[in-house]
């Protein structure tokens, strides 16, 4: 146990953790939002997220970036993120309507039991994986560094740079939107209503299906943009790197309170703070052990997670 240095890096660790937690957020927002309308979770997510990441890194291949690339002034680094940006999320919100189409809605026309969404869940997720595998050979893929890490600003000692500010910052506003659209906006209102009452929602002219790809469609733009923001952070990218990132982003959302939006965006941000303060304190070894542990034991006390589950009653 080394509390010195996670006294003395506490300020570093804090900021990478939330940059990182801002990741797990916006994954989490997708199978938080999947399990309030239909009660499944789909770990066919982290592919969807895979698949953004993915879409991101190819669009800038388009424009002949690789990764010896060096990009410079703000006008072009903004073209490429937003166009980058632009392919993740549909690349990801693509990915994440044919798995609704092709694997789960044949199940929920036939009445299927909960185990079959679970198996076809698992199925889809490792197909969509080997198939990316197959493309890159399974060969790690360089990406160019777009956003400069060098640190901006300082607070209280604690460099502050670019991505950082970017990936928190991205993760805040699409959280903020994605709040709007479920609680302001018509379609918002539909998922609010099949989330309390399917039946009933479908008795009051709800289109159910459509909805339902409305969802999955809302959730992979979110973790399609949190693909975009993994490769700007991480200069390679692996077709495996969705497993652990989508159980760490389940994780969060079951913290946060698997249903809750806003649970999500906290889930994320306190299991990036605390695998980082148990890197500092126990090693970097010792991070994904701590925050399963941490998950254990809230859930002993707390089985609902921090905010509990309302996306069907409070958003109605």
């Amino acid at each position: 146990m080394n509390l010195d240095g996670l006294l003395s890096n506490f300020g570093e660790l804090t900021t990478t953790g939330l940059t990182q937690g801002a990741i797990y957020a916006l994954v989490a927002l997708g199978y938080t939002l999947v399990y309030g309308v239909l009660r499944l979770i789909n770990f066919a997510h982290s592919e969807v997220f895979i698949a953004g990441a993915f879409g991101a890194m190819w669009a800038w291949q388009a424009f002949g970036l690789n990764q010896d690339s060096v990009v410079s002034g703000i006008g072009t680094i903004t073209l490429y993120l937003l166009v980058g940006m632009l392919v993740a999320a549909l690349a990801s919100a693509f990915t994440a309507t044919v798995i609704e189409r092709v694997a789960y809605r044949p199940l929920r026309r036939r009445n299927a039991p909960p185990l079959a969404f679970l198996i076809t869940a698992i199925g889809a997720s490792i197909a969509i994986a080997e198939a990316f595998g197959v493309y890159t050979r399974r060969l790690p893929q360089g990406l160019p560094e777009l956003v400069d890490k060098s640190p901006l600003f300082t607070i209280a000692g604690v460099p502050i740079d670019a991505v950082q500010l970017l990936t928190v910052g991205a993760a805040l506003v699409m959280m903020v939107a994605l709040d709007i659209f479920i609680n302001r906006s018509r379609v918002g209102r539909g998922i609010r209503a099949v989330a309390q009452d399917a039946n009933t929602a479908a008795l009051m002219g709800v289109n159910k299906d459509r909805i339902i790809m409305m969802v999955f469609i809302a959730g992979g733009a979110m973790a399609g943009v949190a693909g975009l923001l993994y490769n700007v952070r991480i200069s390679t990218l692996t077709y495996s790197v969705g497993f652990m990132l989508g159980l760490k982003a389940f994780t969060a959302a079951v913290l946060g309170g698997i249903g809750n939006l806003r649970g999500a965006l906290v889930g994320g941000l306190l299991l990036g703070l605390v695998e980082n303060y148990a890197s500092g304190l126990f090693g970097s070894q010792w991070k994904d052990f701590a925050a399963f542990v941490v998950l254990v034991a809230l859930l002993m006390f707390r089985p609902t997670g921090l905010l509990g589950e309302s996306l069907g009653r409070a958003r109605a």
